[in-house]
C-alpha cells in the first residue's frame, strides 16, 4: 500500500506550510480588483462571508481527515463513505480541479512576470516560461517529497513576508473617502462576487492528500488546516482593506496589489509586491503539483486506475509515472487557457468535491467499522449540514451553460473511465 511505498517525511509544521501555500496563491493577487468591480466596498463583507463558509467546510475536513492515514484525501473519504463509483468521480474531478487551478495560477504568474518582462504574457516567451515552470516543478517533485516540502516552506516564508508588510504599512496610508457603502449591491451581484472570491480561500484541501507521506496525519491534519485558515482569513481581509483604501482605481487594476503598493511605497513597493506575488504563485504551484500527482497514485493503489500509475521510483520513493502524466496534461492545459476562464470551473468543481467530504462526516459518525476521529468538529452534524446548504447556495449561482456543461461532461467522462477500468480488471 501507499504508506509502504512512500516516505513519511512531512511534519505538522510542513503541513501547515502546505496549507498556507495552497490557499495563498494567485487568487489574492488578482481577485481584489474583480470583486471590487462587482460590488465595490461591500467586497469586504464578501471576504468575511467566504471566510465563514470555508471555515465550516474546514471543520468538516478536520474531523474526517483525522480518521485516515493513507494518501488520497477526498477521494478516500468519498470511496469509504459512498462507494467506489462516487470515490472514483471525486478523485477524477479533483484531479481536474488541480490541473485547472495550476493553469489559472500559472497564467496569472505570467501577468505578474510581465511587470519585469512585458512579453511574458504572449507568444513564444509565454510558452517557454510556462514550460520552464512545469519542468522545474516536475523535477522538484520527482526527486523526493522532502525536497518538495523544503521548497514549499521556503516559498511560504517568501510569500507571507511581502503580504504582511503590504497589509501593515498600507494601513497607515488608507484614505477613508475611498470606502463607499452608500449603494447596496443587489443579490445577484453579491452572490456572484462571493462565488468568485471563494477561489481565494480554497486550496487547503491539498493538505490532506499526502497523508501517506505525513508523520502523524490523524493529529496533524486538523491542526494545520485550522491554523492556516485562521491566519489567512485575517490577512486577506486586511489586504482588501488596504487595497480599497489606497487605490481609488482598484476595480480597473490587473495587478491590484502591485498597483496599490506603488501608491504608498512608490516604484520599489510595486516591484516588491510583484516579486512577492511571483514567489507566492510559484509556491502555490509547487504545493498544488504535489497534491495533483498523488491523486492518480492513490486511485491506482485502490485498483481503480492501471497499476503502472501507482509505480514509485526505487531511489526517490516518488510516484514518477503519475508525476509525468500529470505534468504533461498540466503543460498542455495551461498553454490553452487563461486565468479567469480556469477560475470559474476550478471553483465550482471544488465545491462539488467539498460537498462529498462534508456529507461523509455524519456517515462516518454512524459507523463502528472505521478508525476513531482524533478531532471532533464542534456541532459536527450541524456544521456538515450548514456547509452543504451554503455550498448548494453557491452552486445555484453557476451559469450552467457556460460553466456547468464542461463539468457535466467531465463527470460523464469519469463514469466511462471507471467502468472501462472495471471491465479491464474483470478480464
Amino acid at each position: 500500500m501507499s504508506e509502504e511505498k512512500l516516505v513519511r517525511g512531512i511534519s505538522r509544521w510542513d503541513l501547515t506550510a502546505i496549507a498556507i501555500n495552497t490557499i495563498i496563491g494567485a487568487g489574492i493577487f488578482g481577485l481584489p480588483a474583480k470583486v471590487t468591480a462587482l460590488i465595490g466596498s461591500w467586497s469586504l463583507l464578501a471576504f468575511v462571508v467566504c471566510a465563514l463558509i470555508i471555515g465550516l467546510v474546514v471543520l468538516c475536513f478536520a474531523e474526517v481527515s483525522s480518521r485516515f492515514q493513507s494518501t488520497g484525501g477526498m477521494y478516500l473519504y468519498a470511496k469509504e463513505g459512498f462507494g467506489s463509483v462516487v470515490g472514483f468521480e471525486v478523485g477524477w474531478l479533483y484531479w481536474i480541479v488541480r490541473v485547472t487551478t495550476f493553469a489559472a495560477n500559472c497564467n496569472l504568474l505570467m501577468a505578474y512576470l510581465s511587470f519585469f518582462y512585458p512579453d511574458a504574457k504572449d507568444g513564444a516567451p509565454r510558452i517557454i516560461l510556462i514550460s520552464f515552470v512545469v519542468i522545474f516543478l516536475t523535477i522538484i517533485n520527482f526527486i523526493g517529497v522532502k525536497t518538495s516540502v523544503m521548497m514549499t516552506n521556503l516559498f511560504t516564508v517568501g510569500k507571507i513576508v511581502p503580504l504582511i508588510i503590504f497589509a501593515t504599512v498600507g494601513l497607515f496610508f488608507i484614505s477613508p473617502a475611498n470606502f463607499n457603502f452608500s449603494v447596496t449591491p443587489d443579490y445577484t451581484a453579491f452572490s456572484s462576487a462571493t462565488l468568485l472570491l471563494i477561489y481565494a480561500f480554497v486550496g487547503f484541501e491539498a493538505t490532506v492528500i499526502p497523508a501517506g507521506e505525513s508523520k502523524n496525519p490523524q493529529k496533524d491534519m486538523p491542526f494545520a488546516l485550522l491554523l492556516a485558515l485562521g491566519f489567512v482569513a485575517v490577512l486577506f481581509i486586511l489586504i482588501q482593506v488596504v487595497a480599497i483604501g489606497t487605490l481609488p482605481e482598484l476595480a480597473k487594476s490587473e495587478k491590484p496589489l502591485a498597483d496599490s503598493a506603488s501608491v504608498f511605497m512608490g516604484a520599489f513597493g510595486a516591484a516588491f509586491i510583484t516579486v512577492g506575488a511571483i514567489i507566492s504563485i510559484l509556491g502555490n504551484l509547487n504545493g498544488g503539483f504535489l497534491a495533483t500527482t498523488r491523486i492518480p497514485f492513490a486511485m491506482s493503489e485502490q485498483n481503480e486506475l492501471p497499476q503502472i500509475i501507482g509505480k514509485t521510483h526505487e531511489k526517490f520513493k516518488t510516484p514518477y509515472v503519475s508525476i509525468l502524466i500529470t505534468a504533461i496534461v498540466i503543460l498542455i492545459w495551461t498553454l490553452l487557457t487563461s486565468f479567469l476562464a480556469a477560475v470559474a470551473i476550478a471553483t465550482i468543481t471544488r465545491l462539488i468535491v467539498y460537498a462529498t467530504t462534508c456529507a461523509a462526516l455524519p456517515v462516518f459518525r454512524n459507523r463502528e467499522n472505521i478508525a476513531k476521529a482524533e478531532f471532533i468538529a464542534p456541532f459536527g452534524i450541524g456544521t456538515a449540514v450548514l456547509s452543504l446548504i451554503l455550498i448548494g447556495w453557491l452552486l445555484v449561482q453557476v451559469d450552467y451553460l457556460k460553466e456547468g456543461l464542461p463539468i457535466l461532461i467531465a463527470i460523464v467522462i469519469g463514469l466511462i473511465l471507471y467502468f472501462v477500468n472495471q471491465n479491464l480488471k474483470a478480464k
